[in-house]
């Protein structure tokens, strides 16, 4: 597992922005491409390497592309509100299949991965199959229905009591080393896909989450609303089921079933 060597790649996301990409592979030729989205507040590094889940795939024969999102990681985070348009993750998302050459692949992410990775599908995105990672229906549909919790903790950092959820959501920030200026910008990103839309998306979908994770809505709706939706429950809740070792093996059980 700590032997993952990952090599760090550059595209131009919407606007010429620089967006750092993370890609790790088998020693030997891979058999897939992968491409795996962070969520909010977080970047490649917390969400798919540091607890072993890219090391899984990588294991699996994938080669496991993960960007970090624009305003996140170590791709660009300008401080202009002009620099984050709704849908702007999408733009950078479907700049790297393309910049990439990215012809066949899976696709997936967790929370605000899963829902660029639902709104990459929803432009045009031709992945074989879907991972959506702790997302429920309510958080496709109303993608800013926690846009409050964060615009509080993102305006008010330092005041809030120890052991609080925004004290926890804080913490996270700071092991993250955010920055919060462009971050507040990013609920601009946010753009809501109707049910309808959801209902046709085709590829075969996993949807795993936390068993007591219901941040984003029900991860179930989200499977019975998909034509060919699976759920999978794993343990933890929204912001500590990301850290399981059974999160990585869901996804290896899913892609090479």
């Amino acid at each position: 597992m700590n032997d993952l060597k990952i090599e760090r790649h550059d595209i131009e996301g919407l606007g010429g922005l620089p967006i750092a990409v993370h890609v790790a592979q088998p020693d030997g030729a891979a058999t897939r491409d992968l491409v795996l989205i962070h969520g909010y507040f977080s970047n490649a590094q917390t969400n798919w390497i540091r607890y072993g889940h890219a090391a899984k795939l990588v294991a699996a024969g994938f080669r496991v592309i993960m960007p970090d999102l624009r305003g996140h990681g170590e791709s660009g985070k300008p401080h202009d509100p002009a620099a984050y348009p709704p849908d702007a993750l999408t733009d950078d998302g479907l700049a790297l299949v393309e910049q990439m050459g990215l012809t066949d692949y899976d696709l997936g992410g967790y929370s605000l991965g899963a829902r660029t990775t639902v709104r990459m599908l929803a432009r045009g995105a031709t992945p074989r199959r879907v991972i959506l990672a702790g997302m429920g229906l309510r958080g496709l549909v109303q993608s800013l229905d926690n846009g409050g919790y964060y615009r509080n903790v993102l305006t008010n950092l330092g005041t809030f009591e120890r052991g609080t959820s925004q004290w926890m959501t804080e913490a996270f920030l700071k092991t993250t080393k955010g920055d919060p200026v462009a971050l507040l910008h990013i609920l601009n990103t946010f753009v809501d896909t109707p049910e309808a839309t959801i209902a046709a998306i085709q590829q075969p979908t996993e949807i795993i989450c936390g068993a007591d994770d219901t941040d984003n809505g029900v991860a179930q709706e989200l499977a019975q609303t998909l034509p060919n939706g699976r759920y999978v429950e794993v343990p933890g809740n929204h912001m500590n089921a990301v850290t399981r070792k059974e999160l990585g093996q869901a996804m290896v059980d899913f892609l090479t079933a």
